[in-house]
């Protein structure tokens, strides 16, 4: 479903966000994604739905080649990656059905099909009740499970949540993770960014552990990725120089179709 191998990716900066990542993530698993505030995880999740591209190694993502794929193909990727923002990207000037039913909107579902398929989803997550507030009028939970229920209007077979219970209390977060569960229990495969240590403890699922760019630990395991991480970054480098060095003058550099952001302004390293 799921597949890094080899991965790095080196800012303009010459800041390196990730430094030779590799794992795979099964179709229906619940992955925990753990690591500090730059430690890599929101860059991850850029790649996953190729708002940016990667420096060196490969992404597979449900059979789609990232680094390969056509423009024209990147809307098709997407409608299979649901995505729970950091910052959630609720429209304060729209209502929460509105904000809802915005991916059917953009892809031209027809609107009594649309309103049916919020609708249940709103129910489903607990905020049917909610449906003509504005997301301002919203306590941290409901905002939630409305960037949730968003996420899930196109049925998506990935669903990536960056920090959802971050700015919530224990309880409303622990609310949140059993909602992430319930998805994951229909057959979805759901990968969690979190540093929240009481939460990864409180599940038996599996951790994907990142520091600073480097992958530190997975499957119950710590790895030890120090001793060789300076010759790494160093071929690395070299690697990305060549791929410079040998690009055609007559082939223009493919243009990616950004989802929020500028490639040089990811506040989560």
């Amino acid at each position: 479903m799921i597949r890094l191998d080899k991965v790095s990716k080196q800012f303009p900066t010459g800041v390196f966000a990730l430094s030779d990542i590799s794992f795979e993530i099964g179709k229906g698993e619940f992955v925990f994604l753990v690591g500090p505030t730059g430690s890599g995880k929101t860059t991850i999740f850029r790649l996953l739905t190729r708002e940016i591209l990667p420096t060196t190694g490969e992404i597979i993502v449900d059979n789609f080649d990232i680094a390969k794929l056509p423009n024209n193909k990147i809307s098709h990727l997407r409608k299979k990656i649901g995505v729970v923002f950091q910052d959630l990207k609720l429209l304060m000037d729209r209502t929460v059905f509105e904000n809802i039913a915005l991916p059917l909107e953009v892809s031209d579902i027809d609107p009594i099909a649309a309103t049916k398929i919020v609708e249940d989803i709103m129910e489903k997550v607990g905020i049917l009740a909610h449906r003509d507030k504005f997301p301002i009028q919203l306590s941290g939970g409901e905002s939630q499970r409305a960037a949730i229920a968003r996420a899930l209007t196109l049925k998506p077979d990935i669903v990536l949540a960056d920090e959802p219970t971050g700015n919530l209390d224990q309880v409303t977060a622990m609310e949140i993770v059993k909602l992430l569960l319930d998805i994951n229990s229909t057959g979805t495969t759901v990968v969690m960014a979190t540093h929240n240590e009481d939460i990864v403890k409180a599940l038996s699922k599996r951790v994907i552990i990142l520091d600073k760019g480097e992958l530190v630990g997975k499957d119950g395991k710590k790895l030890n990725t120090s001793a060789e991480h300076s010759e790494k970054k160093s071929a690395i480098i070299d690697v990305a120089a060549r791929k410079l060095e040998n690009k055609s003058e007559d082939k223009p550099e493919e243009k990616v179709i950004p989802v929020t952001k500028k490639e040089n302004e990811d506040e989560d390293f």
